[in-house]
């Protein structure tokens, strides 16, 4: 009987502990010499507790990871932090009509698209950037996003996005996203989508003559792509660059006190004649400026539709009126809380 009830025991215990909950750290560490909690970036976002309800900062060590990174929408509240932008690398070279991987994706398709191409995509809402260069080196083949995020409530602070054709795809008209002293360089389109994103003290390169920006706003979004006191500069081969045209008829792009160089066109954008599915678009898109500076600022030569805002008008593009929404989001209160998770 003695025996027996030391078993039961022993058997009682076992079972408390087997319910007990997995316990999920709040901080992992990701380094490819095996010194941290995972060698991927990947695994750590995996490990991560689905739909959790504090914030995890996934720290990565400088190196080159050679990933096609996935936060998926039940992974929120991410924070991936690099040991510096110029040393912490994520690269692929994914781009549309690149034959999928073993024949055929799990839409039977066999050939990626410009959706598909990503080399991180972030699904996850409540998730943070910082510290990182996130690459698509596949080169001028045509569409090739680095960086895709359909997340509402995206923040990415001091990183690089480098590719050509789609570098950034800004995606889907119920994100917002934040965007504050990052380097952004492209061909074509290379920052596009329907979110509402606000660009701030950003870096924004152009490597050939041709589009920077490609809005995709829907009727019901009040802004679409805001620029704030960035500075938009060239490589040497872009010479005629447009600020921007209308991916779909709503689209919405401001620059305010932006420092333009003279690689920007007179014109300053373009409706996007040859998209004979939308011919007129230039009668609902809303392109503005306001304050800008430099050789490519000079407003007498912009098309007639597009619009200078008044002083007044300016004042509301605020990061709280963009950006807040109903749920009072705050930014920049954010970046602030970054500052301090990046001393690792």
């Amino acid at each position: 009987m003695k025996r027996t009830g030391w078993l039961l025991f022993f058997l009682l215990w076992a079972g408390m502990l087997l319910a007990q909950p997995a316990v999920f750290r709040p901080k992992l560490t990701v380094a490819q010499d095996g010194s941290g909690d995972y060698k991927t970036i990947q695994e750590a976002v995996n490990a991560v507790r689905d739909l959790g309800p504090q914030q995890v900062t996934i720290y990565i060590k400088k190196g080159v990871y050679h990933e096609k990174l996935v936060i998926p929408s039940w992974k929120t509240k991410i924070s991936l932090v690099g040991e510096s932008a110029g040393n912490t690398i994520i690269t692929n070279n994914d781009y549309s009509g690149k034959p999928v991987p073993g024949g055929r994706d799990a839409f039977g398709r066999d050939k990626m698209s410009t959706y598909t191409s990503y080399t991180v995509l972030v699904q996850g809402n409540d998730c943070q950037i910082q510290n990182l260069t996130i690459e698509n080196t596949a080169g001028r083949v045509g569409q090739a996003v680095a960086l895709h995020v359909e997340a509402d409530r995206f923040v990415m602070l001091n990183s690089r996005l480098l590719g050509n054709q789609d570098t950034l795809y800004a995606a889907t008209e119920n994100s917002r996203q934040y965007y504050q002293n990052c380097y952004i360089e492209g061909t074509t389109d290379f920052i596009f989508g329907e979110a509402t994103a606000v660009f701030e003290s950003c870096t924004v390169k152009s490597l050939l003559s041709s589009y920077i920006t490609a809005a995709a706003t829907t009727p019901g979004q009040r802004f679409g792509f805001v620029f704030l006191n960035c500075k938009l500069i060239a490589d040497t081969a872009a010479r005629k660059v447009f600020l921007g045209r209308p991916w779909r008829p709503y689209g919405k792009t401001v620059f305010i006190k932006t420092e333009m160089g003279p690689h920007i066109v007179p014109l300053g954008w373009n409706p996007w004649k040859g998209d004979v599915t939308f011919p007129d678009k230039e009668r609902t898109a809303y392109y503005a400026e306001y304050a800008n500076t430099g050789a490519g600022a000079n407003r007498t030569g912009r098309v007639k539709w597009t619009r200078q805002l008044t002083p007044y008008e300016a004042k509301q593009y605020t990061i709280e009126n963009i950006l807040a929404g109903k749920d009072k989001w705050e930014p920049l209160t954010i970046v602030e809380q970054m500052g301090k998770e990046a001393v690792h």
